[in-house]
């Protein structure tokens, strides 16, 4: 994620990462360099580059079907394609660049479970002086995290599994445009010890269009 969220629990080496429209483990892409300067100004990231090398792909499979690939670039950033009902292009239902925000380490077993249960999911989230509005909401007072996991290739060969519990936000950011929010909450180990953090990203849609391939 979107840094990756999670427990990590075993390490195999991997024969093929996940790959789509042209996407791929070690590749490259490009984002119209118009539309991001046109957009930036609107939003949360600054500098974002044109230019993308993939280093790790993820891929969470949903309950619903559908499926998550993620692909992790040099410039603290992932671009995220979601599927539905299949793995190739006419599935493609949602397309985002997201960026790394923050990171903020959770020191105890008090912190983690408070942030679990009241600082992923909230009706609203303020950042930097803009409220995001919480885009998945249940039946009900409450919307709890969504738990999912990645399964992650890395460009050396080996393969993670992680755990993440995330929601989603959106703002308007232009007329046209929204500006998107994930809260993530991490939990890994690291020298048989746990490490936490809550990681903030921002993206905002892409279409296939503003994608140039490289390969």
């Amino acid at each position: 994620m979107f840094s990756k969220l999670f427990r990590k629990k075993s390490i195999v080496k991997t024969t093929q990462a996940p790959e789509v429209m042209g996407l791929y483990l070690g590749g490259s892409f490009e984002i119209d360099p118009l539309k991001l300067r046109l957009l930036e100004p609107n939003l949360m990231i600054e500098k974002a580059a044109t230019h993308h090398f993939i280093q790790a792909v993820g891929e969470v499979n949903l309950d619903t079907g559908g499926k998550i690939l993620r692909f992790y670039t040099d410039d603290d950033a992932f671009l995220q394609v979601v599927l539905d009902g299949g793995d190739t292009e006419n599935h493609i239902t949602d397309v985002k660049l997201w960026y790394f925000y923050d990171t903020k380490t959770i020191g105890s077993d008090k912190q983690w479970k408070e942030t679990i249960a009241s600082g992923i999911s909230m009706p609203s989230f303020t950042l930097a002086g803009q409220t995001f509005e919480r885009v998945w909401d249940a039946v009900g007072t409450e919307s709890p995290p969504v738990a999912m996991t990645e399964k992650t290739y890395e460009e050396d060969g080996d393969t993670s599994e992680t755990d993440q519990f995330v929601m989603l936000y959106e703002r308007a950011a232009t007329n046209d445009e929204v500006e998107t929010l994930l809260i993530c909450a991490e939990e890994k180990v690291v020298n048989n010890n746990l490490d936490r953090c809550l990681v903030i990203s921002t993206g905002f849609n892409i279409g296939q269009a503003d994608i140039t391939i490289n390969g």
